[in-house]
């Protein structure tokens, strides 16, 4: 520590700044889903869709069940035994689409147990902290401090409490294999205890929760007609099922098959979807039935070969677009090759308010803009950071800042990123990532101010996207000081010329041309030959704040 005039404290080493990491490209999407509405369908169409899900829905309840029982004794053999359990009610092909179904569900659940715990072990580190500190005790930057009163220390610590019981039990039961599952989901399954506040009756619950317990899927087979024999979709837009063994008398066609009065005409991807099933390439089908607007619709999915990822240089080569992302809109700003911004900020704005389908059609719609804007500006890829909030919105963090967790949690990072990649591959564009860290406060201190004028307004957010893209580029976010003006200097060329990229301190501030020389001065060991102007000496006594007359210096 050193002491300075006035008594302030003033450290001698700066704050130490976290590891920033790496920028990478994010890999392409892994496969592809397109779906289409099934319309004209008759009522015994509907009846036999009715009992060939709810057939296969009991089965995968049983099955899921099961498989919850062995737990992490789960193996090859009890697999088969599950399986061959469910070929008798059903057929091979529908008793396999059911365990594969089972084996996601679980592991699912597995990873959100993780998460859970993860989540659990980061509130009681952050109480016990905290807790430490002492009543009234201000936090940093860093870390927070003590709580406000008594009262608050006490409930704190209460919960804490709470927080460990739950954090032994959920450790146990992942160790014991224990997972808590719900065919048909546990917000669905609490909304029956809450019937008014979801304005629904009984039996409308009743209905969506039947519907959603239905199983009618079939995984797609290389090599067979049409690449699936459960669940069959001619080029043509034919829809044939082979109903399971206790309700084989519903079919109404050859080889025990019954076909749908409706036809499908994937008119997203159709060209693709027609190439993949004309060549007997595996294609995966679901049928779905959506309560709220009594319609049925038909996904088919494919997975897609892994495609490596375009060099870094590569993605770099004809520039970037930073995109900082936000609640409400995406700020976007087109950077060239040496990290230099060209023409003005871009805003795409989106709206998380109402439902599920509305929010996720307001971010395709924003990122649809986006890609669009960036292949006008003929750039390779886009710079986003690589945003996780899973940690930062517990209220052990933030404490009372309530609005703020909310503000974070609106965020859609894990949509976006999934939408991202997938639309960004359709348009030849690469996705780099960057580390998030300072973006923001980097950006507006070197980049907002500078780029301000009456032409042009810039927000803290377009100024985060220089940054994300000078970062996805390479380059450092501080800018270049510029030199001073010719009449306060001795005419030295730009900042850009000063120094090699590899010389310490060329991003700092130039020091006058007296203070250099006096600094070479010191380095070199040489003495002042001239004395000192009277001027000089009384601007800088003046300048400490002390006064004393100065005898008249003899410069013969």
């Amino acid at each position: 520590m050193l002491i300075t005039k006035g008594g302030a404290v003033q450290r001698d080493q700066k704050r130490q700044l976290r590891v920033i990491a790496d920028p990478f490209v994010a890999l392409g999407p892994s496969g592809v889903a397109i779906r289409d509405f099934l319309g004209h369908l008759t009522d015994v169409d509907e009846k036999v869709l009715r009992l060939v899900g709810e057939h296969l829905g009991h089965l995968a309840s049983l099955d899921l069940k099961n498989r919850c029982a062995d737990g992490p004794d789960h193996n090859s053999d009890t697999w088969a035994a599950r399986k061959q359990g469910l070929t008798a009610d059903s057929s091979s092909r529908w008793a396999g689409s059911v365990t594969k179904s089972t084996h996601d569900q679980w592991a699912l659940s597995r990873r959100c147990q993780l998460a859970h715990i993860q989540s659990l072990e980061a509130g009681v580190r952050m109480l016990m902290h905290r807790l430490s500190q002492p009543i009234g005790e201000k936090g940093t930057k860093r870390a927070p401090g003590g709580y406000r009163s008594k009262s608050e220390w006490f409930n704190k610590s209460r919960r804490l409490a709470t927080l460990e019981h739950r954090l032994d039990v959920a450790r146990a039961e992942r160790e014991a294999g224990v997972v808590h599952v719900v065919r048909g989901g546990r917000r669905l399954l609490n909304t029956r205890h809450n019937l008014e506040a979801a304005q629904l009756t009984a039996e409308q619950w009743r209905q969506r929760w039947e519907t959603e317990r239905w199983f009618l899927a079939a995984d797609g087979e290389s090599g067979k007609r049409f690449g699936n024999e459960t669940i069959r979709v001619t080029p043509d837009g034919e829809i044939s099922i082979k109903p399971p063994a206790p309700l084989a008398d519903l079919a109404n066609a050859k080889h025990g098959r019954y076909v749908l009065a409706s036809k499908v005409a994937f008119r997203h991807r159709g060209a693709e979807w027609r190439d993949r099933i004309e060549g007997n390439r595996a294609v995966a089908y679901r049928i779905h039935y959506d309560v709220e607007r009594g319609r049925r619709y038909l996904t088919a999915s494919w997975t897609k070969p892994v495609i490596k990822t375009i060099p870094l240089e590569t993605a770099r080569a004809e520039g970037m677009v930073g995109v900082d992302t936000n609640t409400d809109h995406f700020a976007a700003y087109q950077l060239d090759p040496h990290g230099n911004p060209v023409g003005d900020p871009k805003r795409f704005f989106y709206d998380l308010t109402g439902t599920a389908d509305h929010r996720d059609a307001q971010i395709r719609h924003a990122i649809s803009q986006l890609l669009h804007w960036a292949n006008r500006c003929g750039v390779k890829a886009i710079g986003i950071e690589n945003l996780d909030f899973t940690a930062e919105k517990t209220r052990e963090k933030h404490g009372r800042r309530k609005r703020f967790r909310q503000l974070i949690s609106r965020i859609p990072t894990g949509k976006l990123k999934a939408r991202l990649v997938s639309m960004a591959a359709e348009h030849g564009l690469s996705i780099v990532a960057v580390d998030p860290a300072y973006t923001s406060m980097w950006g507006d201190q070197h980049w907002r101010e500078p780029l301000t004028s009456n032409k042009r307004k810039m927000s803290r957010h377009d100024a985060a996207g220089i940054a994300i893209g000078r970062r996805a580029l390479g380059h450092p976010i501080r800018r270049r000081t510029a030199p001073p003006p010719q009449h306060q200097s001795d005419a030295a060329g730009h900042r850009t010329a000063q120094a090699a990229p590899d010389a310490p301190g060329r991003e700092g501030t130039r020091p006058p041309v007296t203070e250099r020389a006096h600094d070479a001065r010191r380095r070199t060991g040489t003495q002042r030959t001239r004395a000192t102007s009277a001027s000089n000496t009384v601007r800088d006594a003046c300048s400490s704040g002390s006064w004393q007359q100065m005898s008249l210096l003899d410069t013969v």
